[in-house]
């Protein structure tokens, strides 16, 4: 992979951090909704992770297309990268409408994918 002119054949890029914070922050979330159900400071915990996993989802965007654009890289991430952030959004709309038949089932698939982007980068 290239980046900024340079060849990356080891180490870590922005984007495998990028997306590596995102797989954490999902994780982090897991934690925080089984205390969003047993301690009474579990929601603000919830409710703060969630801004952080969406802020961390938009980076894995900006990185992925840091990576293409002047990097040269593959667009391919940078699509990639966008639907995880429709996801992310569908996520943050069903935990604030209280749907867990749905917000629960598609963290889990989010965590899936995300470790699976940070496998392939």
């Amino acid at each position: 992979m290239t980046t900024h002119g340079t060849t990356e054949r080891s180490g870590f890029s922005f984007l495998r951090i990028a997306i590596a914070l995102q797989t954490l922050t999902i994780f982090l979330q897991a934690v925080s909704s089984g205390l969003l159900m047993t301690s009474a400071y579990g929601e603000v915990l919830h409710s703060v992770g969630a801004r952080v996993m969406y802020g961390a989802s938009m980076l894995y965007v900006l990185a992925a297309v840091l990576a293409w654009k002047p990097g040269g890289g593959s667009p391919r991430p940078v699509g990639h990268a966008v639907g995880f952030l429709v996801l992310a959004s569908v996520q943050v709309a069903v935990g604030i409408a209280h749907i867990p038949s749905v917000h629960l089932p598609l963290g889990v698939l989010m965590f899936g994918l995300s470790v699976l982007a940070l496998a392939r980068h």
